[in-house]
């Protein structure tokens, strides 16, 4: 008896020694060798209408992912009280969108900042449009506040990727367009559906470009062109070998092809009889 309460007295000293930050970080730098978390994130902003008007975040949503799994092994949502609340409408556009009463009464941005480093902070950033829009709020929001922002360790820019990679497919590459596309439904507009809808497209467009990569000349025929056309793409302008050229035309081609040659009347008949 003596032993197990001097043993939970010393589990207990330990627990209290390190801090739950100091914790977390402790737990991310032991996992960091073997696998890096994707932070997926997205927030919410008032739209500026008019000059000298600048964005406020109204709502952040994000959740942390296993990259090898795809696991989401975290989420965290809240809405934010701007300074301003006249910046947020009274009524929103949209059936569930952020009115002024719904964050009349929600926390400040200072008040969750510790929360958003602590998820942010040594993880990959992913997202729709991050680069240009959210990361910028992100790094705003914290200097507002007098404190360091995040830093990623890496960054997963879906809109860029699937530019590259998928291409126009969808028509314009909006995370409602690519939604739509593959039937995933309508996009909402709040942070943390909009972050588990972005992680859905991102597993559908892989998963077309990975079996596209399996058979190329099946799969990709219809977009990318005829079977022909790729095989010469692929060997530099050269015309393809002889079981390729026998299956796509006749043999009587071959011959054709002798005959442009300006040989004698002679050798022609050898040529000919060769063949």
């Amino acid at each position: 008896m003596v032993m197990t309460l001097n043993l939970h007295k010393s589990l207990k000293r330990k627990r209290q020694v390190i801090p739950i930050r100091d914790f977390e970080m402790e737990v991310y730098n032991s996992g960091k060798e073997g696998m890096t978390e994707i932070a997926f994130f997205d927030l919410e902003t008032n739209v500026p209408n008019r000059a000298g008007q600048r964005f406020w975040v109204l709502e952040f949503g994000a959740i942390v992912v296993c990259p090898q799994k795809l696991a989401e092994l975290e989420s965290y949502s809240t809405l934010i009280r701007p300074k301003d609340l006249s910046v947020v409408s009274l009524k929103s556009s949209r059936c569930d969108g952020i009115t002024r009463a719904a964050v009349a009464n929600a926390p400040s941005f200072e008040q969750v900042a510790d929360k958003i480093f602590s998820i942010l902070n040594g993880r990959v950033w992913a997202g729709h449009n991050i680069q240009r829009f959210d990361c910028i709020r992100i790094k705003e929001a914290f200097a507002e506040i007098g404190r360091p922002a995040p830093e990623p360790v890496g960054m997963i820019d879906s809109l860029g990727v699937l530019t590259e990679k998928f291409g126009r497919r969808s028509g314009n590459m909006k995370m409602a367009s690519l939604a739509t596309y593959f039937g995933l439904g309508r996009q909402k507009h709040r942070s943390l559906d909009d972050v588990r809808m972005n992680l859905e497209v991102l597993k559908h467009c892989a998963t077309v470009l990975f079996l596209e990569s399996s058979l190329p000349n099946v799969l990709n025929g219809k977009r990318q062109g005829s079977p022909t056309i790729m095989t010469r793409s692929r060997t530099n302008g050269k015309l393809p070998c002889r079981e390729e050229a026998s299956q796509k035309s006749p043999q009587i081609s071959s011959i054709g092809y002798q005959r442009s040659v300006p040989y004698t009347r002679g050798s022609l008949r050898k040529v000919t009889e060769r063949v």
